[in-house]
């Protein structure tokens, strides 16, 4: 058998020196440009400096130096195509076997807060695309690795019976998959510059928050049985790098397989649990809220959650904000409640050997930070930057609601609210923010006393908020109210102070504002307004 040669060029090098030691232990020659090369020779390593075999040095600053026929035709060339085979040995240009190239980091680059479009530029790789392509398409003959993390399994075959036809397949997939979001990301910053940019290029360009061109790119994790409805085929897939905290990250501990609109509604209870810094419990049921809680501990947050609509929490999904514990379970297999999904940071050995019973169960531990002990608590900011909606031959891009309460509070009325009202508002604002529109929330003692959600009028969100409590056996009386919307009309304000509330927080900015707010003085309620509305479709 030949000799195999492997090209190595990285800008990542995390694990190289070892990888090419590994390499070069089983025989394999070793080719290498710039600094690579430089760091294999320093480790004491045999290797052969890509000019050597081109007759050409890198040239232009390094922008030519693998862009050569001795190169791409040692990667290109069929071993089982004879012409191929003869026009190497004419040219006397060998095969490459084995590439290892990661691109110029053009994200790093461009995320510098000093980053010129010069810089830019000159962080947009060629060779490397080029030789990637080349043996991503020759994948039959050539092993392509851009991925420190397929290391491992490489060199494992290679001491074994050889890179396995499929191995290589999934790497030359890999690559393709790699070089399309490279391009894109290119795109996507290039098409952002203000016009003018290229005028400046040693300046820092002015970026437009939405580029012209939007490329964005998922990997599967899983098809799922059938969609929102049994008729509707379904996948989820995952963003490359997600932002850290957020529901992607998660990972399954016990129960069936997740279904289409088990991840819709645990999004939505994720991303509101991860709203409170207190102990939090949330219960998400057709992706509003039906009940949400904070407490001194978990079991006090999920009692009180629980308490809010025990009807609609049958069969949905519990999020919570810290480590479960078996207590928490115990409380939940004592109230016989049917639960699709529960997750949370991390569950307590303990708490899993609680739920081992009810196997269909679905646990999952969706990590809040990086600590090294997911039984620790640390909540970090951790939303998605962008909200994507489909629609017919489109897609529409916002950045995300991650606002709670802009600046100070304003109160409107002449009652002003007390300090216990006024922890209440925050809270009962923050879940609004939660609930789709058209929503109106009663709270009390950080807790959740009845939820109106998605109706085409706000009068109607609340008057099912105070059928739901009435239903719930539990008294408006004192209760703070959220609106994620103005009152248009003074009627919305008299149903919920009918109800039992005593003071109202919403955005304002109404034409009928000084009606509504003289409404609230003519009923004695405090009103509060944040001038942010949270409206969710």
């Amino acid at each position: 058998m030949s000799t195999l040669t492997a090209l190595l060029s990285v800008s990542d090098k995390t694990g190289i020196v070892e990888f090419a030691q590994a390499l070069h232990a089983q025989g394999i020659k070793l080719l290498s440009t710039g600094g690579t090369a430089k760091l294999l020779a320093s480790a004491g390593l045999p290797v052969t400096e890509v000019s050597e075999i081109t007759g050409f040095p890198e040239m232009l600053d390094g922008r030519v130096k693998t862009l050569h026929p001795r190169v791409h035709g040692g990667l290109l060339a069929r071993r089982d195509v004879p012409e191929h085979m003869a026009a190497l040995k004419e040219h006397g240009i060998g095969t490459i076997d084995l590439l290892i190239i990661n691109l110029y980091p053009f994200a790093q680059a461009t995320a510098k807060a000093d980053c010129t479009l010069d810089d830019a530029i000159e962080n947009i790789d060629i060779g490397g695309p080029a030789m990637l392509r080349a043996a991503a398409k020759n994948w039959q003959d050539v092993a392509v690795v851009i991925d420190p993390s397929d290391y491992p399994q490489v060199l494992a075959e290679l001491k074994g019976q050889g890179l396995q036809r499929a191995t290589k397949f999934k790497l030359a997939k890999k690559v393709f998959a790699h070089t399309a979001a490279y391009d894109g990301m290119i795109t996507n910053y290039l098409t952002a510059l203000e016009a003018g940019a290229e005028e400046k290029t040693a300046e820092v360009p002015v970026r437009a928050e939405y580029p012209d061109v939007f490329n964005l790119q998922l990997s599967k994790v899983q098809g799922m049985r059938y969609g929102e409805n049994p008729h509707q085929s379904a996948a989820f897939y995952k963003e490359a790098k997600p932002v850290e905290g957020t529901l992607s990250q998660w990972t399954q501990i016990q129960g069936k397989e997740l279904s289409f609109n088990n991840i819709a509604d645990a999004d939505a209870a994720w991303e509101c649990v991860k709203a409170f810094d207190l102990p939090a419990c949330v219960i998400v049921k057709h992706a509003n809220p039906c009940g949400v809680a904070v407490g001194a501990t978990l079991l006090e947050a999920y009692e009180k959650a629980l308490k809010t609509d025990p009807t609609s929490a049958f069969g949905g999904i519990m999020a919570f904000n810290r480590p479960v514990d078996a207590d928490v379970i115990e409380a939940i297999n004592a109230h016989k409640q049917f639960v699709e999904v529960a997750m949370a940071p991390a569950f307590t050995p303990a708490a899993r050997a609680a739920y081992a019973a009810k196997q269909n169960v679905r646990l999952l531990e969706v990590p809040l930070s990086k600590l090294s002990n997911p039984l620790d608590f640390k909540r970090e900011s951790s939303a998605n930057t962008l909200d994507f909606k489909r629609v017919g031959g489109g897609m529409l891009l916002q950045s995300a609601d991650t606002i709670d309460i802009v600046g100070e509070l304003k109160v409107v009325t002449k009652l002003q609210p007390t300090a216990q009202q006024l922890e209440d508002l925050r809270f009962a604002w923050t879940v609004a923010r939660f609930v789709k529109s058209n929503a109106i929330v009663f709270c009390k003692d950080g807790m959740t006393f009845g939820v109106g959600a998605g109706q085409m009028s706000r009068l109607d969100s609340a008057r099912i908020a105070s059928i739901k409590a009435q239903a719930a056996g539990l008294s408006l009386a004192g209760t703070a109210v959220a609106s994620d919307a103005f009152f248009p009309f003074r009627d919305g304000l008299d149903v919920v102070v009918d109800a039992g509330a005593t003071c109202v927080i919403h955005p304002g900015g109404s034409m009928r504002d000084e009606e509504v707010i003289a409404a609230a003085d003519e009923r004695g309620i405090a009103m509060v307004l944040t001038g942010t509305r949270h409206f969710r479709h």
